[in-house]
């Protein structure tokens, strides 16, 4: 799948009111509901028919789905009855617990969830069986359109469903998610921070619980607080174990969602708890301070009802925290605004966002154990100036999200393992190159690279300037990619793609030469040979004299130079206008062709006869184009092989056609200047 680079240039977060419509036929909920509302239809969205494609990509239906509106389910349907609660998520057939738990996270709070889910939405009055609903998508806020016919069996929804039958906006939410990601099968695994971002353009950050930090129970009140999203998980140690239940009643590889943290008397003092959900809506923790425990009975009957203790099999449940620490492994935070978790002061962090791409021969070069490609990856400069209040060092997040790769899961795509590496800036502009990396060690870099949607990190560095470097793992794999970085300080960040300059020599005019060299000597009879008596030789004629020439070349891989090439050599050289060249504009020529070939043979690096793709950034500025990133990915999708393989005809076309271009442009410039003056002197 080609991948073009996209500016990565900061730019500023985005926000909820403006979020973009995204139904093909370029109309917003509003205008849709009317329309069926005057034509007295409900609606039908043909972007996500309600057919199997919807569905499944790699498989048929393992049982016969029909297709259902609320009102054909059930009598009297609500899209939400008694307001929206954790207990409205149940999981049905589909592998999205890591969905339904960070949907169950986003009922705790009020104002988040009245934004993913507008709540002017109903079955009364008005209905036209249209819905909406809104998620964040790499620093967009996309609304999207569904029609409210789901999947069913036996006249019972088969994915995710409400404990109250005859309440749908779950199921619809679903529907709508599924639709944002191609289908239902897309949302087939995953982990619950990704869709907490997308349920609130917040930042995510997790934890290793057995390496949590001593203050990790203060860390998950404080975010709670401040109504972050919150989910938790038991590690796997093979794929048998997924979704395994233990003795206590947990389940290993499932996503839980935290929804409380609590400290209750008991005995004669304070016991820290935590409340945990499980989206299935039933299998629940059985140890100590588990629903039916006899710890709640030595709690009286104010505190129960403070933590809305009740022994029901709804899937939610409380354990000491000691315990919680003991049994899970990883709990992920989403920040709904980046506040600092750390301390008690609840501040606003300063953002910025870069949107760029990787592309396989030109910005795809793999993390630093590829060191030969390495340098060509897209590099983002942080300047930190200010240090933290009462701190010696500035306190950023680097998040780094690899974009769409879900959507294009029926494509074959999976999530690419990424990480990002920062460095202390040299104290020069301009991409940095490859042996700055070969003798500069990192200053800090991404806890590890994993194939998850989005690597985060805190980092706390003294001022000063750097370079982050963001990758996958592997050199060659494309992807387009979001970074944002989260400062407390404002951090001024610029992505270091170079500037589209020409520094090209003074055009070099024919002059006679004393004594000719043999070499000279051979080409000037091959020359008479070809052009005969006219001493003129046409592009037709300059296709054979080259062809001949650079075939005998040692050292270099070459094809073969097409009549078009020729006929643009000839427009580059051509002092007379004639459409042919004279001997002396043949042996110009010919110099620049000599100089061409020496930066090929430089840039050759393991002497195969072509040239890495990686190395035209280098190559081309040595041959005196300075290119940017969108420019330099154009030329490598034209002229590299499958292998990113550039041979000297290729880089000799490519040369060509930049000279032309170059000298279009000057001519352009002059022609404007003149203009410019003109309308002065007026």
């Amino acid at each position: 799948m080609p991948y073009l680079y996209q500016d990565s240039k900061p730019r500023p977060a985005a926000h909820p009111g403006g979020a973009r419509g995204t139904h093909s036929s370029g109309k917003g909920y509003e205008q849709l509901k009317q329309e069926c509302l005057r034509r007295g239809v409900l609606f039908e969205d043909s972007d996500f028919p309600a057919c199997n494609s919807s569905l499944f990509f790699s498989e048929n239906p393992p049982i016969p789905f029909v297709w259902k509106r609320p009102g054909d389910i059930v009598k009297d349907p609500k899209f939400i009855l008694g307001g929206a609660t954790r207990t409205d998520i149940c999981q049905g057939d589909l592998g999205d617990c890591w969905l339904l738990a960070a949907i169950a996270s986003l009922t705790l709070n009020e104002k988040t969830l009245a934004r993913v889910v507008p709540l002017d939405q109903n079955f009364g009055p008005g209905y036209a069986g249209i819905f909406h609903f809104q998620f964040w998508q790499h620093n967009e806020w996309l609304d999207v359109v569904i029609d409210d016919r789901l999947p069913t069996f036996n006249g019972r929804l088969v994915f995710l469903h409400s404990a109250e039958l005859n309440e749908f906006w779950s199921a619809l939410l679903e529907k709508a998610y599924a639709k944002l990601n191609g289908s239902y099968e897309s949302l087939k695994g995953g982990s619950t921070i990704e869709a907490m971002e997308d349920f609130t353009g917040g930042i995510g950050e997790m934890y290793d619980v057995k390496a949590a930090p001593d203050n990790f129970y203060e860390i998950l009140e404080k975010a709670l607080k401040r109504c972050s999203m919150v989910g938790c998980s038991i590690d796997t140690s093979s794929a048998a174990e997924s979704e395994a239940r233990t003795p206590s009643g947990l389940v290993k590889g499932h996503a839980y969602s935290v929804t409380g943290i609590e400290e209750v008397s008991y005995r004669g003092r304070q016991v820290q708890l935590i409340r945990i959900r499980n989206p299935w809506g039933q299998v629940e923790w059985n140890g100590p301070w588990s629903d039916n425990s006899a710890e709640w009975r030595l709690v009286s009957p104010s505190e129960r009802r403070r933590l809305s203790q009740a022994a029901q099999d709804d899937g939610e449940f409380w354990m000491k925290f000691e315990d919680f620490q003991m049994h899970f492994d990883k709990v992920e935070i989403c920040n709904l605004t980046p506040d600092a978790l750390e301390d008690s002061t609840a501040h606003k962090w300063e953002v910025a966002i870069h949107q760029g791409s990787w592309v396989r021969g030109a910005t795809a070069g793999g993390c630093r154990n590829f060191l030969e490609t390495f340098w060509t990856n897209p590099q983002i400069k942080l300047h930190l100036t200010e240090k933290d209040d009462g701190q010696d060092d500035c306190t950023f997040i680097a998040a780094l999200m690899q974009k769409g790769r879900r959507k294009l899961k029926k494509l074959g795509a999976e999530m690419l393992t990424i990480g990002y590496s920062i460095y202390e800036n040299p104290g020069r502009d301009g991409h940095l190159g490859k042996d700055f990396f070969r003798y500069h060690p990192s200053k800090a870099r991404s806890k590890t690279y994993i194939n998850l949607r989005e690597v985060s990190h805190r980092f706390k560095l003294p001022p000063g300037d750097y370079i982050l470097i963001p990758t996958t793992f592997e050199p060659h794999q494309e992807a387009d990619f979001c970074l944002r970085i989260f400062s407390e300080k404002k951090a001024i960040t610029e992505d270091l793609d170079e500037n589209v300059a020409i520094d090209l020599p003074e055009p070099l005019h024919p002059t006679p030469s004393p004594q000719e060299t043999e070499e000279e000597k051979q080409f000037r009879a091959l020359f008479e040979q070809i052009s005969g008596k006219d001493m003129e030789i046409s592009a037709e004629e300059l296709e054979y004299v080259l062809n001949a020439v650079l075939k005998k070349t040692k050292n270099i891989k070459f094809k073969n130079l097409s009549l078009i090439s020729c006929r643009n050599i000839i427009s580059l050289m051509d002092t007379s206008g004639n459409g042919k060249l004279e001997f002396s504009e043949f042996k110009v020529f010919w110099e620049k062709m000599k100089k061409w070939i020496s930066i090929f043979l430089q840039f050759d690096f393991d002497k195969s006869g072509s040239m890495s793709s990686y190395e035209l950034r280098g190559a081309l500025k040595a041959a005196g184009y300075q290119l940017n990133n969108y420019l330099l990915q154009l030329i490598v999708l034209r002229y590299s092989d499958e292998q990113f393989q550039i041979e000297f005809d290729d880089f000799l076309n490519c040369l060509i056609r930049l000279e032309n271009a170059s000298r279009v442009f000057q001519a352009l410039s002059v022609k404007n200047k003149e203009c410019i003056n003109l309308n002065i002197g007026e």
